[in-house]
């Protein structure tokens, strides 16, 4: 089912200041910055050996980002696994009564398929995101 850990996503409020962390103290080269307005999302990556870490900025309040800031901060958002059949993953943690966020994948900021399990029914109330490579 899971191949590997393919990305963890850090929510922050200010994206300048996190990437300059990032990028300065830790010395972490800036692998790119993308918007994704539909999603109200400006999202920063950085590769930190084989896994893709992704700050991901609200571009507004109303952005699920800034929903979570608001209720938790700053801090881990979800931790992404890589799937390699993700419809048979999908059907076989529903099989199992785990809850999906969504009814069918979705286009992540890569431009691979995801879709989320519902925290409350995966790692210890972590946002789980499955992705197909």
């Amino acid at each position: 089912m899971v191949k590997k850990i393919d990305h963890i996503g850090i929510a922050v409020e200010n994206l300048d200041s996190a990437v300059a962390f990032w990028r300065d103290s830790l010395g972490m080269p800036l692998q790119g910055i993308e918007e994704l307005p539909a999603r109200g999302l400006k999202i920063a990556f950085f590769k930190v050996g084989e896994v893709l870490v992704e700050l991901l900025a609200p571009l507004g309040p109303e952005s699920e980002i800034a929903k979570f800031l608001e209720k938790r901060g700053p801090g881990m958002h979800h931790l992404a696994l890589e799937s390699s059949s993700l419809d048979e993953d999908v059907a076989g943690l529903k099989a199992k009564g785990v809850r999906m966020l969504s009814e069918k994948p979705a286009l992540g900021a890569e431009g691979f398929p995801i879709i989320f399990m519902h925290p409350k029914d995966s790692a210890c109330g972590v946002l789980m995101e499955l992705i197909q490579k």
